[in-house]
């Protein structure tokens, strides 16, 4: 696994009854190619879980509908606990660079890119059943939205 750009100091992340919710998370690390989610404390990866992504899983998101998940930094815009797919993050995609290279194609650049579970409706899905996202059991997400805040930094390299 390649270093990641942000260090940020590591603690344990405290909720205001004073309980240890796990390790404080800095940053996400998703490979693409290894299809892998690593979160990390500053550079150390503390969990790491297999993701299913969208069915065209290389290369960069260049518009809505080309089933592509988006390669860069990014980061995480929000905590969705009603999301169709149980619990979802948002991802910062697109950027104004997303936004101008679809724009130069004609094209919507999309949105709505998320790491998420996968809620009632899938059972058993095929391998890289999303339409770019990054897709884990709902376990897993559970344990990944209680322990990334907004505002983490997500690379995600190809």
């Amino acid at each position: 696994m390649a270093a990641f750009l942000v260090t940020t100091p590591a603690a344990a992340k405290v909720d205001p009854r004073g309980k240890d919710n796990g390790p404080r998370i800095t940053q996400l690390l998703l490979d693409k190619s290894a299809r892998r989610l690593y979160l990390l404390q500053g550079r150390t990866p503390v969990r790491s879980y297999a993701v299913d992504l969208g069915p065209n899983p290389r290369g960069h998101k260049q518009h809505r509908g080309d089933g592509r998940t988006p390669e860069g930094l990014y980061h995480i815009t929000h905590r969705n606990p009603r999301s169709s797919f149980f619990l979802s993050l948002g991802i910062s995609y697109p950027n104004a660079q997303d936004r101008a290279r679809a724009h130069a194609l004609g094209r919507d650049p999309g949105g709505d890119i998320f790491i998420h579970g996968r809620g009632p409706r899938v059972r058993n899905p095929p391998r890289d059943w999303t339409r770019g996202c990054a897709a884990v059991t709902d376990r897993e997400m559970a344990e990944i939205f209680d322990l990334v805040a907004p505002g983490t930094p997500i690379f995600i390299k190809p």
